[in-house]
């Protein structure tokens, strides 16, 4: 049996999986991925590396560091493309090889504890034209130019909400984009007064204003336009983007008549915050809180005994916080003391870390009248090509104020994405649109007992195939 077994290998799995090793357990570290590293230290594969990859990172010695160490570690396996499938009766099901080909290894493994820590994936609002080709998650992009020098455009407008947009912006130029302009939803006004309050819970957290210095400073070498109080609020084009429409908007988010201005560019990024990765705690039985994030405790432990959690499925709150989260779940399933000085100080630096997180979330909380930009043909479940005015029309005429019942008779969120694009969306506009302005049950649309694509092959035959680890 597996002593700690960590799914993710972003910044919050590293530091479990370090944590872990440091108690002298033997670790298992699993990611998706054909590197580890995450979203955050995406970077070009080991077989040609970049000649300037410490320039376009921030912390780039620590996870060399950490993955270094693991790497040279006889105790820690490191596992790439590992996509785990399923959780049940405490089995971690997986299967390895690359997610698109055939012939990938079944295993099962059996942990005596495990670390979630799966991370999040943009959230895109949908918008009229938000299908042509030319638009990108703002997280998509940076993917691209972290992790294959790839520009997605030439004139590259970025938009959305949250200070991602920033670091995203910063990729493009270095790719090789002109970003003819930033828009921030929140309004000026908005944002002062979330960053203005207590202004001394910002000494506690200098690398992040630092960080934020930097973004900055790069906007102002490169003129980037930074605008507050805008959204995209239609993308136009034929075969591609070639232009989008720039609203201003209230502090709801709904556009303000007369304040339109068309932009021309050929990409646009959009990102409206982030979507955690919930789908493994759930399948686990771990509790979500009111904001649909993995319930946690004081020292990372979910509601299900064994089962630990950290990084930005317990809330969105950037590198730091997932380095300090990391430390602490990877030590607490490890057996750490809870009074040695390496769970003490990371504690201490996550619980400043939250309160940054928190201050971010008040900043750049999504509108409720984001719905109001869009018009009944635009397309809100892409995978099966649903559009607004059908979600409404199945809502308003429907015998049933259920989401799942709702989500069979619109097929939304029912493709091949399993409403991970959607899913939040058509919840919001079936709503609204159903008797009463709201669904009668608890269902949402996180829950996926399959919680990666998989052969129906490899479903059929992969207990013949399985390793028990």
């Amino acid at each position: 049996m597996t002593e700690v077994l960590v799914i993710g290998s972003g910044p919050a799995g590293l530091a479990a999986a370090c944590a872990a090793r440091a108690l002298g357990r033997r670790v298992v570290l699993l990611d998706a991925s054909d590197y580890v590293g995450g979203q955050y230290w995406r970077h070009l594969p080991p077989e040609r590396p970049a000649r300037r990859e410490a320039v376009l990172h921030h912390g780039w010695s620590r996870f060399q560091a950490m993955s270094q160490a693991l790497e040279r570690d006889p105790l820690c396996e490191i596992v790439t493309s590992a996509h785990v499938w399923a959780i049940d009766a405490g089995r971690v099901h997986v299967m390895v090889g690359e997610a698109d080909g055939a012939g990938r290894e079944a295993r099962t493994y059996a942990a005596a504890a495990v670390v979630f820590a799966t991370g999040a994936f943009d959230r895109a609002l949908p918008i009229p034209g938000w299908d042509l080709p030319g638009v990108f998650t703002a997280g998509g992009a940076q993917a691209l130019a972290k992790g294959e020098r790839v520009a997605v455009g030439q004139r590259v407008v970025v938009a959305g909400s949250g200070p991602f947009l920033l670091p995203v912006a910063s990729s493009l130029v270095q790719a090789g984009s002109t970003v003819v302009g930033v828009y921030e939803a929140s309004h000026l006004a908005h944002l002062a007064r979330q960053w203005t309050a207590r202004p001394w819970q910002l000494l506690a957290t200098p690398a992040k204003l630092l960080e934020l210095a930097h973004y900055a400073s790069v906007h102002v070498k490169n003129r980037i336009p930074y605008a507050t109080g805008r959204a995209v609020t239609a993308i136009h084009g034929g075969q591609r983007v070639e232009s989008v429409t720039i609203s201003a908007i209230d502090e709801t988010w709904r556009p303000i008549p007369g304040g339109d201005v068309v932009v021309a560019a050929d990409a646009v990024c959009l990102g409206h915050g982030f979507t955690p990765r919930v789908e493994l705690p759930i399948a686990a039985g771990c509790r979500l809180d009111a904001r649909r994030f993995v319930q946690v405790d004081e020292h990372q432990r979910t509601s299900v005994a064994a089962f630990y959690a950290a990084g930005e499925i317990t809330g969105i709150g950037g590198v730091d916080l997932s380095l300090s989260e990391g430390t602490i779940a990877g030590h607490m399933a490890a057996g750490g003391h809870l009074e040695d000085r390496a769970l003490r100080d990371a504690r201490a630096r996550r619980d400043a870390l939250r309160s940054f997180a928190e201050r971010l979330e008040r900043a750049h909380r999504i509108g409720e009248n984001w719905t109001d930009w869009l018009s009944d043909e635009t397309i809100v479940c892409r995978c099966e090509e649903v559009s607004v005015g059908r979600l409404r029309s199945v809502a308003e005429t429907s015998r049933s104020s259920g989401l799942r019942s709702l989500k069979l008779q619109s097929r939304a969120g029912l493709g091949a994405c399993q409403g991970r694009m959607c899913g939040r969306s058509v919840e919001t506009i079936l709503a609204a649109a159903a008797p009463g302005g709201h669904l009668i049950d608890e269902s949402t649309t996180d829950r996926r007992p399959i919680a990666t694509p998989i052969r129906l092959a490899e479903l059929a035959f992969g207990n013949d195939k399985s390793v028990e680890k």
